[in-house]
């Protein structure tokens, strides 16, 4: 790699406010706030609105659509195949 042109890599943590829920990773992101980890040291934390513990899909919350209904409407709207 060329020195100078990529952004530093280092770790991170990554809070998801929604959920109240806040992990440990490595990213090129940063941020001015910091928050002191489990293990004692202190990193910079980024806040995001959704992750994969507040999302609805991966909670399994969504909304399940009526996928019948819209076929016969498509079917009324343009005519049965066949």
């Amino acid at each position: 790699m060329r020195k100078g042109i990529h952004p530093d890599y280092g770790p991170v943590v990554f809070r998801d406010r929604a959920a109240n829920y806040a992990f440990l990773t490595r990213s090129t992101m940063t941020s001015e706030k910091t928050i002191e980890w489990e293990d004692g040291n202190t990193y910079p934390v980024v806040d995001v609105e959704i992750s994969d513990v507040s999302h609805p899909f991966y909670t399994g919350t969504a909304r399940v659509m009526d996928t019948a209904g819209r076929v016969e409407r498509f079917e009324r709207r343009y005519g049965k195949k066949g």
